[in-house]
């Protein structure tokens, strides 16, 4: 038999012991409540009411009880799943700040060796500049030097120009440039044309 079976039975049974209960007060007389029949009647009303109340309870929470357990159940399982979510980022980020100095090491000797190969870099590119300006500098005085001696060789062969007509200025008088003049025609007459 199952729970319904019994509770119909139980039910039955007590409404059948109260009224008989009462008949036997009726036919006794007096107060049912001062008899000990009334003292069962009380009783018998006590488990009907209960029964009821059990009934009623039976029918009427445990569903209510089933969806607040399978809510809790639900939150448990999120929470679940939450604080496993949770504990896989703080391995990760532990895991993470683990490799953090190691990174930090490895971007320092990156840094490292790229400044140390810049610095070459430059010094390389310094070396080739001054090589670069020290050549043009020696092909500009060469040009200056040579300028400098075409200018000098005029400047003294103009000099020597000056020099020699101020010279020559000063030494034709008037009977040197007859007697020249007179040479030079002496010359000519001398020559077959």
């Amino acid at each position: 038999m199952n729970r319904r079976g019994w509770t119909r039975a139980l039910l039955t049974a007590v409404a059948l012991l109260s009224t008989s209960l009462m008949a036997r007060a009726a036919e006794e007389g007096g107060s049912p409540a001062e008899q000990p029949v009334g003292t069962a009647f009380k009783w018998i009303h006590f488990v009907i009411l209960a029964g009821v109340a059990y009934w009623l309870f039976s029918k009427y929470l445990p569903p209510i009880f089933r969806r607040n357990a399978d809510n809790i159940s639900a939150a448990i399982t999120k929470a679940t799943a939450a604080k496993a979510e949770a504990d896989k980022q703080l391995q990760n980020a532990a895991a993470k700040l683990a490799n953090l100095e190691k990174e930090i090491a490895e971007f320092r000797a990156i840094a490292q060796r790229e400044a140390s190969s810049e610095i070459e870099r430059l010094r390389m590119i310094t070396k080739s500049d001054v090589e670069k300006i020290g050549t043009a500098a020696k092909a500009e005085i060469e040009a200056a030097e040579r300028a400098a001696r075409v200018e000098l060789k005029a400047l003294a062969a103009k000099l020597a120009v000056d020099g020699a007509e101020s010279l020559l200025a000063r030494q034709m008088t008037p009977s040197v440039q007859e007697a020249l003049i007179s040479q030079f025609v002496q010359s000519l007459q001398g020559r077959p044309n």
